[in-house]
């Protein structure tokens, strides 16, 4: 290259860039760029950015300042680039160096599926990782669930331990080889080694002998990236029934991973699910099984989609390849237990569980579930943020950018907490159900974890409303002992936020509708709220309507029992006597103490009134008979719902009316003519069908109601009754063609799992002014 006149005379600049620009290759990207452009300097980490201090001709620094993001590795993001002239740098190449000191920091990468080099390279007899089941490279491999600290070197990550060989120091320091820089480098001389305990263990190949055990039917837990993984052959129903009863798991669905060709003969694969599949974060992705799919029926009983994931690291594609086979691939863990990471735990909490145990030496810095999505209305949604999509930072609106730095501790179920820093936040992996064992330690390790890898100092401390909550109670505490403000934040509130956050609805932006459908959820009037209509910005919001409200016969009962929730709606709609006399509904409340209900319902005893859409599904659900008495799981009865519900059913009506200044949705005409048809014969997907669609009308039509009236032109969606593909469809559907905006989110899940961010951006917006 050649360069005239004054474009000729060197210069020094310092380049500066934010975003996700660690754990990509992006260092060896920049080395290999300043090279090709004939310009010395030096490049390095400094905390969530990478600093080049460079020098050459003008046009050739222009050119070199365009490229690094127009050129850019593919898992990198760059989302600030400064400039400013700077001394110049010494020496006559261009060099990486060590990293510095740095801020706060959010631009660390998630876990990398294995790229199709590396996966090349593990099938060539040739090759030095020839079936090695820890290869990776700049463009894949462990990166969030390695890390111990900042900057991203391999001195603080679990790598730490193992001294590269010869060859591996050779390709680490060649800018010309796919592994420069890359921090887990390794290979079978010296990086990471497999080995099986139990069942067959001894010398040979440990992934063929643990092959062995599955394809007769035994249970094996495999160490993966971010914790194990209990694993059956998923075509044996016998495997799969007594991994269940081992597990006590007796009927929430189970995920099944499979190559790329059996995957597409056991399920309908569209477009969006297979790029979601292939991507980087190979997530679970829900999808409809064929017909003739040989998958065991205890698979996903009662559903007509199975969690499907592809093989995302050399373990798992060497392990699938030897089964021939698609294999259950569920969490390592106990009931109500986390995750399992640890070697010496993986022996105490797995042996009675699994057959035999498939371990390794790399240590895990954390637990990360896997990433869950589904395609609904159109777009990939996330169900469970977990690997492959943590610690990702998501962006929020230009006018958060002088907020104060925010922690949120979300709620009790499906937990994760959130950190942000000016227009980023930092939400954090699925970190389990707060009521179940073990989990509220793994929650506060997880608060300190973050804090100091990301070196966050937070000015404000966000709860939710519910003072019971171990994370509303954890967060005040915390509040106190930093001396800072704790903001509580309603539940359906903070739900809200987060569509309009994600959707970068701006605090100028004015007020926006909520439709909040979800189980239960601590109201700004103390009751229990469940299915709401809310007006309102990030600062604040008033209900203007709900679901009308029904006691939970036994309080927490109700959840787990949903005969109980049936049994208060038919009494509030049809009157008890109506009920007893119907000799339709003798079998669903027989052997049930419906007096002793009824009597506490009208003494106010451990019946609190709820206006739960959740609980709503869970009734439809036991009068269709979708659902079991009690239930094992959250979410199953209305999963069952969806399952077998028909897309095209005609609407069962609801009544709006208003009642003490609310817009009330009143569902009693739904039960009278869902008992007509119950009585005619009438399939169960009609009349499933005919619920989900009402819902739908009955709510999208209260909420454009309201938009129109106070001239607001959009409507969040949100709350974990949402997940449900069919009702989001439909409402999106009729909301918009009504000439309304829907917000709903998409990389945020709409459950409990995405109520840290709704937190964070509500108190933020309150300490802004």
């Amino acid at each position: 290259m050649t360069d005239n006149g004054a474009d000729s005379a060197e210069i020094g600049i310092e380049i500066t860039l934010g975003g996700i620009v660690q754990g990509v290759g992006f260092r060896p990207f920049v080395y290999r760029l300043a090279r090709r452009l004939g310009l010395r300097g030096t490049v390095c980490n400094r905390g969530d950015r990478v600093v080049i201090h460079v020098a050459g001709p003008g046009a050739r620094l222009d050119a070199f300042v365009a490229a690094l993001t127009a050129e850019a590795p593919p898992l990198a993001r760059v989302d600030q680039v400064s400039r400013s002239v700077a001394p110049m740098p010494e020496g006559a190449d261009f060099r990486i160096i060590e990293s510095g000191a740095g801020t706060v920091s959010v631009g660390v990468v998630p876990d990398i599926a294995t790229c199709p080099a590396c996966r090349a390279e593990m099938a060539d007899p040739k090759a030095r990782r020839f079936r090695y089941a820890f290869t990776n490279c700049t463009d894949c491999g462990p990166r969030f669930s390695i890390v111990t600290g900042l900057p991203y070197d391999r001195s603080a990550t679990t790598m730490a331990g193992f001294a590269m060989c010869p060859d591996c120091a050779a390709e680490y320091g060649d800018p010309a080889d796919r592994r420069f820089h890359a921090q887990p480098i390794a290979c079978p001389r010296c990086g990471p080694r497999l080995w099986l305990e139990g069942v067959d263990a001894g010398p040979g190949d440990p992934i063929a002998r643990a092959a062995e055990v599955l394809l007769r039917g035994g249970i094996v837990a495999v160490k993966g990236i971010g914790g194990f993984h209990l694993a059956c052959d998923a075509t044996q129903a016998a495997a799969v029934d007594e991994l269940r009863r081992r597990k006590r798991r007796p009927t929430k669905p189970l995920a099944v991973m499979a190559d790329a060709a059996t995957l597409a003969r056991l399920c309908a694969v569209g477009a969006a699910e297979g790029a979601a599949l292939a991507g980087p974060s190979a997530p679970i992705v829900l999808l409809p099984v064929q017909p003739d799919a040989p998958l065991a029926p205890g698979i996903a009983p009662g559903q007509r989609q199975v969690g499907m994931m592809l093989p995302y690291t050399p373990l798992h594609h060497l392990l699938v390849a030897a089964v021939g086979r698609p294999l259950v691939m569920t969490s390592g863990n106990g009931s109500g237990a986390p995750q399992v990471i640890d070697n010496e735990e993986a022996r105490t909490v797995l042996a009675g569980i699994a057959d035999a145990l498939l371990m390794h030496d790399r240590p895990i810095a954390r637990r990360l579930d896997d990433s869950v999505v589904r395609l609904a209305a159109g777009r990939m949604r996330v169900l469970r943020r977990g690997r492959g999509l943590a610690p990702l930072p998501l962006a929020l609106p230009e006018d958060f950018a002088d907020a104060p730095p925010v922690l949120a501790l979300g709620a009790e179920l499906k937990s994760a907490i959130c950190l942000t820093h000016g227009e980023k936040a930092l939400l954090s992996h699925h970190l389990g159900d707060l009521d179940e064992p073990g989990t509220a330690d793994a929650f506060e390790a997880a608060i300190a974890d973050y804090g100091a890898l990301f070196a966050h100092a937070p000015a404000v401390v966000a709860v939710d409303l519910h003072p019971g909550y171990h994370a509303t109670r954890l967060g005040t505490a915390r509040a106190a002992a930093l001396g800072v403000p704790l903001e509580p934040v309603g539940h359906h509130h903070a739900h809200m936020a987060a569509a309009m956050a994600e959707a970068g609805w701006r605090r100028r932006d004015g007020p926006v509708v909520g439709v909040i459908l979800d189980g239960l959820g601590f109201g700004a009037d103390g009751s229990l709220w469940g299915a709401e209509i809310l007006v309102g910005d990030y600062a604040a919001v008033r209900r203007v309507g709900r679901l009308s409200p029904i006691p939970l016969l036994g309080g927490d009962a109700a959840s787990r029992e949903p005969w109980r929730v049936l049994l208060a709606h038919l009494d509030r709609a049809l009157g008890r006597a109506a009920v007893d006399g119907e000799p339709s509904l003798r079998p669903v409340f027989a052997g049930r103490p419906v007096a002793t209900l009824r009597a506490m319902a009208d003494k106010g005893l451990n019946a609190p009134l709820s206006s739960s859409a959740g609980r709503l599904f869970d009734a439809m659900a036991m009068l269709l008979g979708c659902a079991p008495g009690r239930l094992s799981h959250e979410g199953e009865a209305a999963m069952a719902l969806e399952a077998c519900a028909q897309a095209d059913a005609a609407p069962y009506p609801f009544v709006l009316r208003e009642n003490d200044g609310l817009l009330e949705i009143d569902p009693a005409p739904l039960w009278r003519h869902v008992l007509r048809d119950r009585a005619a014969g009438a399939s169960c997907g009609a009349m499933a069908g005919g619920f989900h669609s009402g819902l739908a009308a009955a709510f999208a039509d209260a909420a454009a109601g309201v938009a129109r009236r106070a001239a607001i032109g959009a409507v969040a969606l949100s709350g974990g009754v949402f997940q449900n593909a069919l009702l989001l469809q439909d409402m999106t559907r009729r909301l918009e063609g009504q000439g309304v905006r829907v917000l709903a989110p998409a990389e945020v899940p709409a459950n409990d799992g995405g109520l840290a961010l709704g937190q964070a951006v509500v108190a933020a917006a309150r300490h802004l002014g």
